[in-house]
């Protein structure tokens, strides 16, 4: 065989090589969407409540040389709130809402310990990386989904939603914060409350006003989220969805 063969052979077999690696990655999306569907179906959820936040912040008890254990309150403040949307879930007359979580430690742990607590099963969707990702142990196997692409993890954080809650986090939860923020902005979701928990943290991280000076946002965009800094503030900021899902029909 020719120089010439063997190269055109070589480009034809890494042509084909590439060929079958793409349909094998949209194989594998259709297999994680199918998976989702059918959690969320086989458990009758039509409406979400996501709550996203680090993987990092330990839980007040655990000993820790980390930055992030200066942050634990946010761990105990996350599973208070979520044990208390999970009893205004569970006393509900309005069926099928569900609080969602990135599964994993930190506050996606702290919110799923808190909703197991209030007897509300929370769903978990996890994620295949190299570190820190682990399913929690408050949430059941089959309510546990696992993405390997973040793409379609954060479609399903978004699909049935009616109100986002952030936590302080790093740049996972920034990046499901942006993409929501510009769905919304861009109208390519129905707008929802999204609500970032940490007034000091998030004055420090979001100075939006140099997009607006600079023309790259509009003056209306900031009112697209809400600052809340307590348990109790978090829970008046979702009096409206609860109100809306109970009058829904």
């Amino acid at each position: 065989m020719s120089d010439t063969s063997k190269q055109e052979l070589e480009q034809n077999l890494q042509a084909l090589a590439g060929h079958q690696q793409e349909e094998d990655i949209a194989k594998h999306l259709a297999n994680e969407w199918q998976k989702a569907e059918n959690t969320f179906n086989n458990e009758s959820v039509h409406h979400t409540i996501s709550i996203f936040g680090s993987a990092r912040i330990p839980a007040p008890e655990e000993k820790t040389d980390s930055a992030c254990s200066k942050m634990s309150r946010f761990y105990q403040e996350a599973q208070q709130l979520a044990y208390e949307l999970g009893k205004i879930i569970e006393d509900s007359p309005h069926q099928g809402v569900r609080l969602i979580t990135g599964g994993g430690p930190g506050i996606m742990e702290a919110a799923s310990r808190g909703s197991f607590d209030a007897g509300h099963p929370s769903i978990g969707l996890n994620i295949v990386i190299p570190r820190e990702q682990r399913l929690n142990p408050f949430i059941a196997a089959k309510h546990s989904i696992e993405f390997q692409y973040f793409a379609l993890r954060k479609m399903y954080f978004l699909r049935r939603a009616k109100a986002l809650i952030v936590f302080p986090g790093g740049f996972g939860t920034l990046d499901e914060l942006f993409e929501t923020l510009t769905l919304i902005q861009t109208k390519k979701m129905k707008r929802v409350p999204v609500i970032l928990y940490g007034k000091d943290f998030w004055a420090r991280l979001l100075d939006l006003a140099v997009l607006e000076e600079c023309g790259l946002i509009d003056n209306t965009d900031e009112s697209l989220y809400q600052i809340v800094d307590s348990v109790p503030e978090a829970l008046e900021a979702m009096q409206p969805v609860f109100s809306s899902l109970n009058n829904s029909k």
